[in-house]
């Protein structure tokens, strides 16, 4: 079969009548046992005494454990060993487990753990950037700093320069399943875990490291998740391991999972920054210098917060080639969730940081935002220019915005409807509406370079059936059915002959995240290198026994042609199997030409660039600050497409989330430093009614320069970003409201842009 083409999701039947089967779903032994924690009220203090009579004494408990109860590391940290599993001496944030209830049932576990009291000394709390900054309460001894040029030169000679500062908010995941974990006790001390994680391996080390055990003891099996979106990258380490230590005690198998109150409570969000800019320019809006100061809250532990933190660094400047650039990123520490992994990993900030400034310098010179960023781009791939180099060094050399953007622009008539939008703002007091461009650069790969890896196990079975593991997870993106596709078109089967099967830390090993967008380009890759291996094995087989070169065979629409003699797929896998021919085979990748200096800042983090970009028009109530994205017009470069209808629906998806984190998804902390907004009805993702009612999404034809599967291009997280022209598109509302600029922060709910009219209506 070809390897491009636009199939549904492996699974979308199975997803539409609930026969999907997720870790809560998996039929659990007889015995099998609950667990639930005891959460801290306090969010910072010593914690003195717990007193759990009552826990100990309500129905259905089986065991209270508390971190003296834990036979070896209390850590379930990605990083840096700094986060206990169970509180100990003292409390970081409202929402820490202190203990553990294993009881006969989820919701007895539940009750029973609510009984617990602690006595805690309460200290002060930090919860804000500010508090922070003064407190001195950071993840690194002081900032890092990336920079390109003489930007403090550049500043004091530009013709033009304008500051600015912008609040950014954090993101609730709202995956659809919650975080679960089940953990089956083995012969010997094994351990099978269950597991809603894109990272099996961290799960696996995790779980081997609180057990006392190798990790070969432990095998984590993941068939799907219903949603990670980055928050499973991490934030499972403590449900896996609760149950493992509690089925090894009690010899039992133990189950977990959070209702979806604790699940906000206790997990890690989107870090929430501020941006601080000076920008420097010259009147035709061309940047001379900028200096970013990027202050990322990254909460009680270090979770993933270095490695988001320098993405958002390596985004700073999206898509415009800037000579002078300095960048100062603080990392702080406070008393809150652990800020952890969210789809674009830092980067969206990042780019939402150069967008402000962007947008402000195009109100500044009264000139449309679009041609702006035109003017600022890097120069295209193929021009004759010379690549110019990002901020920590690495030379663009595959850009195509310009052509991508003019495409855009023509489609979505946006010069006309420019003109009609002045009209109907002059004519209209009250609706106002906002029309914006935002362009996506978007780096691929893990900024730590080692895991830009992975492995795959292909077995061939003598009836010509294929059966296919790789170390990816499936969230319901398409990884399986994208890998399936690649697998077929290379053995020449269709689709149905390939049965891809969980991701299993035992056939696969050392994975990494499925994360970074990278899922297909890495495992997509491995599973190539392990069919190639197959066919060539059965080829050179095939040309032993039929006579002729194994270079010439060919397997086709489910058949092998050798000269003039065609046999069936199912044919040739039985003869190879009867001359002893190993019929499985792993496949390993490793993501080329890529070297990193976290520390200076400096090398060539990403093996390409992924681009898109999006028009949004919005109408404003000015009465109330309500708002509606009307229209939505959308180009992403997807390199050549593996399957273009999942694609396309990971753009559609990426822009919503990115619109909602921009929009009305707002986390609300109180004095306390409780999380206000921890249910659905206090927070508000996008609903179906949301989506805007015109809504335009085509992917860009262009080729991939670099050498990935099939020239395809990851699709995962880039086009999140394209929701930052929601945002652009209400501050272009705002400001048809009068003199001054919006200076809209985000999220830019209906009462911040009700408060952001007030404001430039006064200037």
């Amino acid at each position: 079969m070809s390897h491009a083409k636009p199939l549904p999701h492996d699974a979308a039947a199975l997803h539409v009548t609930g026969a999907a089967r997720y870790v809560d779903d998996i039929p659990t032994p007889a015995g099998t046992l609950h667990i639930a924690f005891g959460l801290s009220e306090v969010a910072h203090g010593t914690l003195d005494a717990l007193d759990l009579a009552q826990v100990h004494a309500a129905p259905g408990v089986i065991a209270v454990l508390t971190a003296a109860d834990l036979p070896h590391a209390n850590d379930v940290s990605p990083s840096a060993h700094d986060e206990p599993l169970l509180a100990t001496d003292r409390v970081h944030y409202i929402g820490q487990p202190l203990f553990a209830v294993v009881a006969t049932s989820h919701l007895a576990a539940r009750r029973a753990a609510r009984l617990g009291r602690a006595e805690i000394t309460k200290a002060p709390a930090i919860l804000t950037i500010d508090e922070a900054l003064a407190a001195g309460s950071r993840f690194e001894e002081g900032p890092r700093i990336y920079t390109k040029g003489d930007a403090e030169a550049a500043l004091a000679a530009a013709p033009r320069r304008l500051q600015g500062s912008m609040e950014i908010g954090g993101q609730e995941h709202f995956y659809l399943e919650g975080q679960a974990a089940l953990a089956l006790p083995c012969d010997n001390g094994d351990m099978i875990v269950h597991s809603s994680t894109q990272h099996p391996t961290e799960i696996q080390h995790k779980v081997a490291e609180a057990l006392g055990t190798p990790m070969h003891s432990v095998r984590v099996e993941v068939r799907r998740m219903g949603g990670g979106f980055g928050g499973k990258e991490s934030q499972g380490n403590a449900l896996a391991v609760i149950c493992a230590i509690a089925a090894q005690q009690t010899g039992k198998p133990c189950k977990m999972r959070y209702d979806r109150d604790d699940d906000m409570v206790i997990t890690g969000k989107r870090h929430d920054f501020r941006i601080d800019y000076d920008v420097g320019f010259d009147d035709e809006g061309r940047i001379c210098a900028v200096d970013f100061t990027q202050y990322a809250r990254c909460g009680w532990a270090q979770d993933l917060s270095l490695p988001v933190a320098d993405r958002a660094m390596l985004h700073a400047d999206n898509a415009y080639a800037m000579p002078h650039v300095r960048i100062t990123s603080h990392r702080l520490k406070t008393n809150t969730q652990s800020a952890t992994a969210f789809r674009g990993f830092g980067g969206p900030q990042g780019m939402v940081g150069i967008e402000r400034v962007m947008d402000h310098i195009a109100h500044s010179l009264s000139l449309d935002g679009a041609e702006l960023r035109r003017r600022n781009y890097y120069p295209e791939m193929d021009s004759g220019t010379p690549p110019e180099t990002t901020p920590y060094g690495q030379p663009v050399t595959d850009f195509v915005l310009r052509g991508l953007t003019q495409t855009l622009l023509d489609s979505a008539d946006y010069d006309a409807r420019r003109r009609k939008l002045a009209e109907w703002n002059a004519a209209n007091p009250v609706i106002k509406r906002g029309l914006a461009f935002s362009p996506v650069k978007f780096g691929i790969s893990f900024t730590l370079t080692h895991l830009n890896q992975a492995g795959a196990l292909v077995h061939i079975y003598q009836d010509g059936s294929v059966h296919l593991n790789h170390g990816g997870t499936e969230m319901g993106q398409g990884l399986f059915q994208k890998c399936a596709q690649v697998a077929a078109s290379r053995l020449g089967l269709p689709l149905e002959a390939i049965k891809i099967t969980a991701t299993d830390t035992a056939k696969v090993p050392n994975t990494s995240a499925t994360a970074a967008s990278s899922g297909t380009d890495l495992n997509g890759m491995a599973v190539a290198a392990a069919c190639d291996t197959l066919r060539g094995r059965m080829a050179e087989h095939l040309a032993d026994t039929h006579g002729g070169a194994a270079t010439d065979i060919t397997f086709a629409e489910g058949k092998v042609t050798i000269g003039d003699k065609v046999l069936t797929f199912a044919e040739a896998a039985q003869s190879a199997y009867g001359a002893r021919i190993s019929l499985s085979a792993t496949g390993f990748y490793k993501t080329p030409d890529i070297a990193w200096d976290r520390i200076k800042g400096e090398g060539q983090p990403f093996f390409y660039f992924a681009y898109g970009a999006a028009v949004t028009e919005v109408a404003v109530d000015t009465l109330t600050g309500e708002y509606r994205i009307l229209r939505a017009d959308l180009l992403h470069d997807a390199g050549a497409s593996l399957n273009p209808a999942l694609d396309i629906g990971q753009v559609e998806g990426g822009y919503i989330q990115g619109a909602g984190w921009l929009t009305t998804e707002e986390l609300v902390w109180n004095d306390e430093g409780r999380l206000t907004t921890h249910a659905p009805s206090t927070y508000k993702i996008p609903a179906c009614s949301d989506r805007p009612e015109v809504f335009n999404v085509a992917l860009w034809k262009g080729a991939n320069p670099a050498q990935t599967i099939y020239r395809s291009k990851a699709v995962g997280e880039p086009p999140l970003m394209l929701g930052i022209s929601a945002l652009l598109a209400l501050s272009d509302a705002v400001a048809a409201c009068g003199s001054g600029y919006p200076a809209l922060n985000a999220p830019a709910t209906p009462e911040q842009v009700l408060s952001a009219i007030t404001e430039v209506q006064g200037t």
